[in-house]
């Protein structure tokens, strides 16, 4: 599994929150960390994804 973060992030901190060994706070938005999501934190990414109020995580 994959992730990305689109332009429309809002730097809101709710996917650091689920998910902090994926993603972190950059400077103005957030960060992927990883190139691949490694398979025990897959669900917690989605929920990111599932929760971004701005819909900015790509999982693929």
């Amino acid at each position: 599994m994959k992730v990305s973060i689109e332009d429309t992030c809002t730097a809101c901190g709710l996917c650091v929150d689920a998910c902090p060994e994926v993603f972190e706070m950059g400077d103005t938005v957030a960060e992927v960390t990883v190139d691949e999501v490694p398979a025990e934190y897959e669900d917690a990414a989605q929920q990111a994804a599932d929760e971004c109020p701005v819909e900015a995580i790509v999982v693929e």
